[in-house]
């Protein structure tokens, strides 16, 4: 018996939400559906920095940084000092990948390309947003692209992975396999 599980073993039902996550045609229709919202939201907000007249992250940052000090403070000490020694004297260099991959990882899931890695990184963004004490939509924004990183391939079903796979099926499946007998 485990001490805390009790008597409760892995088994098929388990893994039934995964299953329908990964298998089923109905779950790709609402992953679309949910590809399509966190894209546009993405999207958006990428446009907005790159057509809201020159965004700099740097005064975010330096916020960010002050939410590391004080009695009660939000920002964790390991991250402070990545944003006081990384972050913020690279602000321009940041303030372009921030635009950029909001931008692209907005793309990515709106068109349904790349759309595990997309949902990486648009975690990985959402993360650093959350890590520098901005709260706002980002939790949720990590449980709805989870969803899609869980659905594996299915997630880009309805989408340009499904035609990039198709095609790399058929690629892998025309290449010359090498012998591996030896002539004496």
């Amino acid at each position: 018996m485990h001490p805390i599980y009790g008597n409760h073993t892995n088994s098929k039902e388990d893994w039934l939400m995964i299953d329908f996550l990964r298998k089923n045609v109905w779950a790709a229709a609402l992953l679309l559906a949910l590809r399509l919202y966190v894209g546009y939201t993405w999207v958006s907000a990428g446009l907005h920095k790159m057509t809201g007249g020159g965004f700099d992250a740097s005064g975010f940052l330096k916020g960010a940084l002050a939410k590391a000090s004080g009695e009660n403070p939000i920002v964790q000490g390991w991250w402070a000092s990545f944003l006081e020694h990384v972050a913020i004297p690279n602000a321009q260099l940041f303030s372009l990948m921030v635009q950029w991959g909001e931008l692209l990882v907005g793309i990515g899931l709106i068109v349904g390309g790349l759309t595990r890695t997309a949902a990486f990184f648009g975690i990985v963004m959402n993360m650093s947003f959350l890590l520098s004490g901005s709260i706002s939509a980002n939790p949720i924004m990590i449980i709805l692209t989870l969803f899609i990183l869980v659905a594996y391939t299915n997630a880009g079903r309805f989408g340009v992975d499904q035609l990039l796979f198709r095609r790399l099926k058929l690629t892998r499946s025309h290449t010359p396999q090498s012998s591996t007998s030896t002539s004496v």
